[in-house]
């Protein structure tokens, strides 16, 4: 029994410890103030994590996230720029960027899918890709947006709380119900488990699959419309650079299998908020910034040593 909720909730009782021992190396750590900046921070990478959570459920990889920010963030920003400082640019600027997320993520599905290359490889020249054409338009330089508009909402605040740690939650939420709730989520699951039996239940797999990439560019420009907005600019070398390390290791961490079939939005939350505490931890800490990429390596390791003796 004390087993079976140790794997249950395993994952709380890790971010609780982890809240605990920040605390007690840290204090100024449990400010309200520095957890609502944990929640802020950890957003951008959340919301592209949960996206990365269905891809990963069907037996696929994203690794083109990071830089799909840099390009969609751009493209929102150029837009909003072009049509001026109104209401109605911003509007149309976010809309476009959800169809560019959108079309993005399906034009990889279906390559993935109807082409027959491995996901690995269409995501690694995905990413390469949109890094060389933001940098290229660019002149690798900086996108800085001329609108107060668009640039307002990132920084906003509704009830106490940062914009984009509530958007963070509610996609959350709804992501949670589509994949456990819907049949669409049943089908995402058995996908991903076994290919061979989801196409003799009459599963259109590549259907299923391609939407789950679909769902990881609308994931991405959420996370691009956030970010350029709050930061009002996009660097062409820098903005999404291991995002996509970031959104791999939050949903591994939260219990999502790399080699498909099991994995859930809540975990992926939780996970994204281990990642968000170590990271400020190691800040508060004063660990070297070039080290932290090797401390993400190695929880990924961990996570994926943890599931296999689990498994066992």
């Amino acid at each position: 029994m004390k087993i079976k909720l140790l794997s249950k909730f395993g994952i709380v009782f890790v971010l609780i410890g982890l809240v605990v021992v920040s605390g007690i190396l840290s204090p100024s750590f449990l400010k309200v103030r520095n957890i609502l900046n944990i929640f802020w921070q950890t957003s951008y990478v959340g919301i592209l994590a949960i996206g990365m959570t269905f891809v990963l459920i069907s037996g696929g990889i994203d690794l083109s996230v990071g830089s799909m920010v840099a390009l969609v963030g751009a493209f929102a920003i150029e837009t909003v720029n072009r049509f001026g400082d109104s209401l109605f640019s911003v509007f149309v600027a976010i809309l476009l960027a959800y169809g560019l997320g959108a079309l993005l993520g399906t034009g990889m599905g279906i390559l993935i899918t109807k082409g027959k290359i491995p996901a690995f490889v269409v995501t690694l020249g995905g990413m390469a890709i949109y890094r060389s054409l933001v940098l290229h338009f660019a002149n690798g330089g900086v996108y800085m947006s001329n609108s107060l508009k668009y640039s307002s909402f990132g920084m906003a605040f509704f009830l106490g709380m940062p914009i984009p740690m509530i958007v963070f939650i509610v996609y959350a939420i709804v992501a949670h119900i589509v994949l456990e709730k819907t049949k669409f989520g049943r089908y995402v699951f058995a996908v991903g488990a076994n290919e061979t039996a989801a196409v003799y239940s009459a599963i259109k797999v590549d259907k299923i699959r391609t939407l789950t990439y679909t769902i990881s560019g609308i994931s991405v420009a959420t996370s691009a419309v956030l970010l350029s907005s709050m930061m009002g600019s996009v660097s062409s070398s820098s903005t999404g650079m291991n995002f996509e390390l970031d959104a791999i290791a939050a949903a591994v961490i939260g219990g999502t299998s790399l080699s498909g079939g099991k994995g859930s939005v809540i975990g992926t939350f939780l996970g994204a908020l281990i990642l968000g505490v170590i990271n400020n931890m190691l800040v508060m800490l004063n660990v070297a910034v070039y080290l932290q990429g090797m401390v993400k390596g190695l929880i990924i390791i961990g996570a994926v040593l943890m599931q296999n003796l689990r498994r066992e």
